[in-house]
């Protein structure tokens, strides 16, 4: 079965724009933006650019993932919640001829646009080329293996697959997450800065040319 995608808020956060509108609730991330291509124009689609990049769990009921529901005062009716105002796939709050319900699932239950899931705790590392001196700070997801923070490491070294990955001198399991492998939270030895990068956990790469057997 294959592995989740997992992205950070950061990531999340970067797909802003109404050409490219990523969402993120109750742990699963979303691209929206074929939703937008298709109601193009709509002023219902508002609420939804105004969140753009963020999470919006605060929408749903965890336990129904339906949109929140309140007992509307003028009718007694039960209604979605939508504070920020109707969107699409909210029925309108009286019946209406041009209201069409035949759209099938409602988009935030439809899993066509559905990523990848949103990660619980991010971690920072630094990863330390032992070849080139290179000294890169990057955010990953605690719940990637190594071999999935690898693929994150390639936009900064497409050759990062020829390097042997190393935790205090111990060769570490690609198929294994940080705490897996024994690596400490970096909270474990904050020092009070985000910019610290001094007790950030260190991963040493060495190039498999440069290996000697001992």
């Amino acid at each position: 079965m294959r592995r989740p995608k997992y992205f950070t808020p950061n990531e999340v956060s970067l797909h802003n724009t109404v050409k490219d509108i990523w969402v993120s609730y109750l742990g699963k991330v979303y691209d929206l933006t074929p939703l937008l291509e298709e109601f193009k124009g709509d002023v219902l689609l508002k609420p939804i650019t105004e969140c753009a990049g963020k999470d919006i769990s605060n929408w749903f009921d965890p336990k129904t993932k339906d949109i929140l529901t309140h007992v509307d005062l003028m009718t007694g009716c039960i209604k979605y919640y939508t504070p920020r105002g109707r969107f699409i796939h909210i029925p309108p709050p009286c019946p209406r001829t041009d209201w069409a319900n035949d759209f099938g699932k409602p988009w935030w239950k439809d899993n066509r646009y559905e990523v990848g899931l949103l990660s619980a705790k991010t971690r920072w590392i630094r990863i330390i080329n032992t070849l080139t001196s290179q000294e890169l700070r990057l955010e990953v997801c605690s719940e990637e293996t190594l071999d999935e923070i690898l693929q994150r490491y390639l936009r900064y070294n497409s050759h990062a697959s020829s390097y042997t990955w190393k935790h205090s001198g111990v060769n570490l399991d690609m198929s294994k997450t940080l705490s897996e492998n024994g690596i400490p939270e970096e909270d474990e030895f904050y020092c009070g800065s985000p910019e610290c990068n001094l007790f950030s956990p260190s991963i040493c790469l060495y190039f498999n040319d440069d290996l000697t057997e001992l």
